[in-house]
């Protein structure tokens, strides 16, 4: 089995290049990543080993690339997305997450793709006091998820010809080789840990989906082979406020500082329900939200001795 992974040198994709690489039912992982993150920790310590793994250097918009590579490929996976939350991007967001998604899914159309992974972003569904599932209605209320959803509109064209799951994923945290520090989480373990000072804006009571590296990576590996019907998935397992997230960091480290900016501010909030169908893909040890901040802050410790 073959399989390509777009966007595969980055936080989630080289986990899933980890994982995939121990699967002996994978010949071939083909990357195709343009850098623009300038991590290449892939390359320098994922310790794949060379042969199974191809890197090609590129863009989605580069169809010629495009359709070169997917000659041949049984699976996608599709990570490569413009993931910041700022609406000055927005054209940014439009050329990858939309336009690029659409040059992808011309690809796959004239090939022979058996599944396609779409890793999309509950950012489609906007901001609400009231809890998403996957019957909610999307209304995306930034530039992230509007360009993210129409992808998720391009993938569907295909999803009565191909294996097609579209993963709506959460906050993803926890350590991992190519590590991402600009995801909340990470970022106020990480101050907490190396600068002995946190900084939350508004008074941090607003909710977020939040779900781990390791479980993430695990489920996306083992939907290989299209063990789960073709449709929309929300791949998350916690909704934790920022306080709630810095209550379980106070007792890792009592000593750190916290400074509020703008406290007397209540910022919109998104709950997003568990998708039981998707998380059964889960088989590794049954973690809770404050093992896993425990193990991300071993990492930290490790690191800094």
């Amino acid at each position: 089995m073959r399989v390509l992974i777009t966007g595969g040198a980055g936080y989630i994709g080289t986990e899933l290049c980890i994982k995939l690489n121990q699967n002996p039912e994978v010949k071939e992982i083909i990357v195709l990543d343009n850098l623009h993150q300038a991590n290449f920790n892939l390359f320098l310590h994922s310790q794949i080993k060379p042969g199974k793994l191809t890197f090609v250097k590129g863009e989605l918009l580069d169809s010629r690339t495009l359709d070169k590579i997917i000659k041949g490929v049984d699976v996608v996976y599709h990570l490569a997305a413009e993931n910041s939350d700022n609406d000055k991007l927005h054209h940014l967001h439009e050329q990858v997450n939309n336009w690029g998604t659409a040059e992808l899914v011309y690809a796959i159309e004239e090939s022979n793709v058996k599944q396609l992974v779409y890793v999309s972003s509950t950012a489609v569904y906007g901001y609400s006091d009231n809890e998403f599932d996957i019957c909610s209605i999307p209304e995306p209320t930034t530039s992230l998820g509007s360009s993210t959803l129409r992808g998720e509109q391009h993938v569907e064209r295909i999803m009565s010809k191909v294996n097609t799951q579209i993963i709506r994923l959460g906050n993803v945290f926890g350590y991992g080789v190519s590590m991402n520090m600009k995801g909340i989480l990470n970022s106020l373990l990480f101050d907490s840990h190396f600068v002995g000072r946190i900084s939350i804006h508004g008074s941090g009571n607003q909710k977020r989906p939040f779900i781990s590296l390791e479980k993430t990576s695990s489920i996306l590996a083992n939907l290989l082979g299209g063990k789960l019907d073709s449709g929309v998935y929300n791949l998350v397992e916690y909704n934790k406020s920022i306080m709630d997230i810095v209550e379980v960091i106070q007792t890792q480290n009592p000593d750190m500082e916290m400074i509020f900016t703008n406290q007397h501010l209540e910022l919109p909030q998104q709950l997003v329900a568990v998708d039981e169908r998707i998380m059964k893909l889960y088989k590794g040890e049954k973690l809770g939200f404050e093992e896993e901040l425990k193990i991300l802050k071993a990492h930290f410790e490790a690191s800094s001795k």
